[in-house]
């Protein structure tokens, strides 16, 4: 059901009912690292090209949610992924194994929730049963595609971000134990003329904001109704924009635990190589689907906001010197209450 301009409201408040995450070795050697489900001790992922590798992480992640959801592949009434690679071929060719009715969707880093808002959508509509929604990044792929090719080396300034490595997958059911998803506030685009794609955070920081005060209006929350809000992928520059441009509209962050994923998953102190901190498809999911889940599970956590960014350029057009589209989605999860 939607209420106000931008949110969908879920009657059925749809569970996730398994979830999975597959990471590499950077990774799974942050903060963060005992969350995941499995972790590659190579990059390479056991595979020969980086499309390879990441195409692999997807199937394992899935096969792996799967199993946590304890249904047969057979059961998805749908799968909706993507990633930033051209055409999705990650997503689209990880789809050929999972082999159930597919939804190829783009929203860069913002996929994660783009997919999960969908998935929600879809059971709470009773269209489909089990909906897994899934994504996948490796860092190689994205240098290679995006920027010089990965064996160059080339130098980067301090605003960059580290693709990360890994996949997420979840399992919505309408019916089901787990975490529960109410709402989604699905974003607009926004574009204040950031042209450098080594500063994705200075780009995707009005989107954030964006939907957070989007979100907030259309359901009358305020941060302080959350436990936790973090976004997808601002890291240390666009992670300190976003708090800013939120204060200057009069919704300061400082009631709530305000965090970003791509700060949670390293240290960037112990790995200075992340530059900025993480970002990726993969980032918000493996974030999302492993260590805020666990602590919703866990009840830890009550009620948590998942806004994933993403910037929407491609080689050709930054190469034209167009600027950089961004997007922000946002998804309301809470823990499942106890039986009476």
């Amino acid at each position: 059901m939607l209420i106000g301009a931008q949110t969908w409201e879920f009657r059925s408040k749809p569970a996730i009912v398994g979830a999975a995450t597959v990471v590499g070795p950077e990774e799974g050697g942050g903060p963060l690292g005992g969350t995941f489900d499995f972790v590659y001790d190579n990059l390479e992922i056991d595979e020969k090209t980086w499309e390879k590798a990441e195409r692999k992480l997807l199937e394992h992640a899935s096969a792996l949610a799967l199993v946590n959801a304890g249904i047969a592949r057979e059961e998805l009434s749908c799968f909706v992924g993507g990633d930033l690679m051209n055409q999705i071929i990650s997503a689209t060719f990880a789809a050929r194994t999972i082999a159930a009715p597919y939804l190829g969707v783009f929203g860069a880093c913002s996929t994660s929730m783009e997919g999960l808002a969908l998935a929600a959508l879809i059971t709470d509509s009773g269209a489909g049963r089990y909906v897994m929604a899934g994504t996948a990044s490796h860092n190689c792929t994205a240098e290679k595609q995006f920027r010089y090719p990965t064996e160059y080396g080339s130098q980067k300034p301090g605003t960059a971000q580290y693709t990360i490595t890994g996949s997420g997958c979840a399992v919505v059911s309408s019916q089901g134990r787990g975490p529960r998803i109410t709402h989604a506030t699905i974003g607009r685009i926004q574009d204040l003329g950031v042209k450098d794609p080594f500063n994705m955070g200075a780009a995707m920081a009005p989107a954030a904001a964006d939907t957070l005060v989007s979100h907030f209006r259309d359901t009358g929350r305020g941060p302080e109704d959350y436990d936790l809000i973090v976004t997808g992928d601002l890291a240390s520059v666009g992670h300190a924009i976003v708090k800013d441009i939120l204060a200057k509209d009069g919704v300061p962050m400082d009631k709530t635990e305000f965090n970003d994923c791509g700060l949670m998953i390293y240290d960037r102190g112990k790995q200075p190589f992340v530059m900025a901190g993480g970002s990726g498809c993969g980032c918000s999911a493996v974030v999302a689907y492993g260590s805020i889940l666990q602590k919703l599970k866990n009840k830890e956590l009550g009620r948590v906001l998942v806004v994933a960014t993403g910037a929407l350029l491609s080689p050709l057009s930054y190469q034209q010197g167009e600027s950089i589209p961004c997007i922000a989605h946002a998804v309301a999860l809470e823990k499942e209450e106890s039986e009476s």
